[in-house]
């Protein structure tokens, strides 16, 4: 994204406030255990809570804002630039606890390339020199370093609670590594299916593959990685025999995947290794009975994750097709597309029922509202699935239990969690869809499509306005037979059995 006048300050303030934070932390290098256990004071408190704020809602916020060229960009990343100074100051002024030396020291480190490589591409783009040559690189860079941060602060947040805690420490590494990454790759996975959902239909056909066909993808890479990674020793216990299996099934479903979405086919086969992946790991052995029942809660949610997603796939017709002229439309322009998941012509006992017949266009509409209003299970449940996860870890179970909490009470508040972060996530693809350059696509979408309103009850509609010719090249069902029209108008069509499809 091209810098504004007063971001290239703003830049600098960011590189220089968190050079300060890095160094900040290398003051804890020399802390011994007993001042890692020193009571918090309220001055941390509010360092914690600042930074939780400006990196999980501002910078993401912001970036979503500079995306969309909103001139509100720039006012709203200075002010968390300014707050990250501010809870700079408190982290390193607090008279609380002190922690020993952490990951989360080192990726404030990290977080310095990023930082500068955004001012250094800041200040090239402003001098808008080497125009035909470097500088659309230039963009390209800054922007996928820009796009970095929500991933570069949610681990950094995720670095903090864990540093905070003491948790993952000497035999407890692996299975923190297990939990978090696996449970951060869960979330992601339903922030990107969200994203496909609600908005990105149109990159997707663009790609010119299906959304399974890049599922499938990631998960044999990622079964791959683990079936080599899972075990360690000599001796093979239960929980490595079950998780390098486990990466087996993830390549070689995933390969099966890879084979039936080619030619932009679609497939369920990912979901039914998130569906087993789901059974597999509600089986676990646990040593606590708390732990027994989150890991079977978790395993139950990414099980329902795959079976919503199978239903979503199957039995849901495009959320972008109202009436006969749409579809009509979709059909003479699809005529030498090599796109597959186009819905067949329209016969004529169809095209019939889909201009004359109120009663199907009727029940067509309600398809496409409960669709609207289904489409969130999927992504929903991964992310949950991806928090209960994370909380399972034996450290923080362990807590848990000493301090005499139940299974539902702890359950329970990691729904509310994933309820806050969904709802984070659908209000940034919202804010994406109707600010800045898109406010003025948004809202002619609604004037020149015909019964086509996003505010109509059922779920919100955030995608990328297109034209009816493009709207159903791709997520549409296999079409059912329709019912006859009326004998006395079959004069008019035509009763020719070979025109069904």
């Amino acid at each position: 994204m091209a810098p504004s006048p007063s971001r290239l300050g703003a830049l600098a303030l960011m590189s220089a406030s968190l050079l300060n934070l890095a160094a900040a932390h290398s003051h804890a290098d020399k802390l011994d255990e007993e001042n890692a256990t020193t009571p918090v004071d309220s001055i941390l408190w509010i360092h914690i809570f600042l930074q939780a704020l400006i990196w999980g809602i501002l910078f993401p916020t912001g970036m979503v804002l500079g995306i969309t060229r909103s001139r509100w960009h720039v006012p709203l990343q200075s002010t968390g630039i300014a707050l990250t100074l501010g809870g700079y100051i408190l982290g390193h002024s607090h008279k609380g606890r002190a922690f020993l030396a952490s990951v989360h020291g080192t990726m404030a480190d990290i977080l310095i390339f990023p930082i500068l490589a955004q001012l250094i591409l800041g200040i090239y783009l402003k001098l808008h020199i080497h125009e035909q040559t470097f500088r659309p690189w230039a963009v390209r860079l800054h922007g996928v370093v820009g796009k970095s941060y929500p991933v570069l602060g949610w681990t950094q947040m995720l670095l903090g609670a864990i540093t905070f805690r003491g948790y993952c420490r000497g035999g407890h590494l692996g299975q923190c590594l297990a939990h978090y990454i696996m449970g951060s790759g869960f979330i992601a996975y339903g922030t990107i299916m969200a994203i496909l959902f609600l908005s990105g239909e149109l990159w997707v056909r663009r790609s010119g593959r299906s959304p399974e066909w890049w599922d499938s993808w990631v998960i044999m890479l990622w079964g791959i990685v683990n079936t080599f990674t899972e075990h360690r020793g000599s001796n093979w216990s239960v929980k490595d025999m079950q998780h390098t299996i486990l990466g087996v099934l993830w390549w070689a479903g995933g390969a099966l995947g890879i084979f039936l979405a080619r030619n932009n086919q679609r497939t369920v086969i990912p979901a039914i290794i998130i569906i087993l992946t789901g059974w597999a790991m509600s089986e676990h052995a646990q040593a606590l009975m708390i732990s027994t029942r989150v890991h079977a809660l978790f395993g139950y949610t990414l099980g329902l994750a795959g079976v919503t997603r199978i239903i979503e796939i199957c039995f849901f017709v495009p959320t972008f097709v109202n009436h006969a002229f749409t579809a009509a439309a979709v059909v003479s322009d699809d005529s030498n597309s090599d796109h597959t998941l186009a819905d067949a012509p329209l016969s004529p006992r169809e095209l019939y029922a889909s201009t004359t017949n109120n009663d199907t266009r009727e029940v067509q509409e309600e398809k496409r509202i409960a669709g609207r209003v289904f489409r969130h299970l999927p992504p929903f449940l991964l992310v949950a699935a991806g928090i209960l996860f994370m909380s399972a870890t034996d450290e923080e179970l362990e807590f848990v239990h000493e301090n005499e909490m139940d299974h539902v009470t702890y359950i329970l508040i990691m729904f509310s969690i994933s309820f806050v972060l969904y709802l984070a996530i659908v209000s940034l693809i919202s804010l994406s869809a109707t600010s800045g350059r898109n406010a003025s696509s948004a809202s002619s979408s609604q004037s020149h499509v015909s019964g086509y309103d996003d505010t109509t009850a059922g779920g919100i509609e955030l995608r990328t306005p297109l034209s009816a010719s493009a709207a159903n090249k791709w997520y549409a069902r296999v079409p059912s037979r329709p019912r006859d029209p009326p004998r006395e108008q079959q004069h008019i069509l035509g009763d020719d059995d070979d025109d069904e499809n």
